[in-house]
């Protein structure tokens, strides 16, 4: 059974705080990852309550964006603060979803998060480009249950 702290290996958890990073460069906007064993009940009230433990509501934009993953029972969400889905329609987050799955139905969970991160971060950029006294509001590497 897979384990949230070894669900990816050290070189796929690089790659996706790469990604990360990448998606951070051209944007105030700030992109989280976390990773649960379990979630019992809905996965977007888990995520909007690790959203919270995160802090991610505390961004001077309000335009962070958690992608959350539950490993064991295979459930996982995406939210968006109020800035930046004040811009980006319910449309845009359910055609992240519906990526990321296919992927996961393929077991390429790297690959829908990346792909997830990279999307997200050109939404950021367009509503919420770099200005030059932005700072990186919140960590870029991955979060774990084990830490909250």
């Amino acid at each position: 059974m897979p384990n949230a702290r070894n669900f990816f290996t050290k070189e796929q958890q690089e790659y996706i705080r790469q990604a990360i990073m990448n998606a951070e460069l051209d944007t105030s906007g700030e992109i989280r990852v976390h990773i649960e064993n379990t979630c019992t009940g809905e996965s977007l009230d888990r995520a909007l309550a690790v959203f919270s433990k995160l802090g991610m509501e505390k961004t001077e934009s309000r335009n962070g964006v958690l992608l959350y993953l539950a490993v064991k029972n295979r459930k996982f969400a995406i939210i968006g603060d109020i800035g930046i889905h004040k811009f980006v329609t319910e449309s845009f987050w359910d055609s992240v979803r519906n990526k990321m799955m296919d992927h996961f139905r393929e077991n390429h969970f790297t690959e829908g998060l990346v792909e997830a991160i990279t999307e997200t971060g050109k939404q950021l950029k367009i509503h919420f480009p770099y200005q030059t006294d932005d700072k990186n509001e919140l960590s870029d590497e991955i979060s774990f249950n084990q830490s909250l």
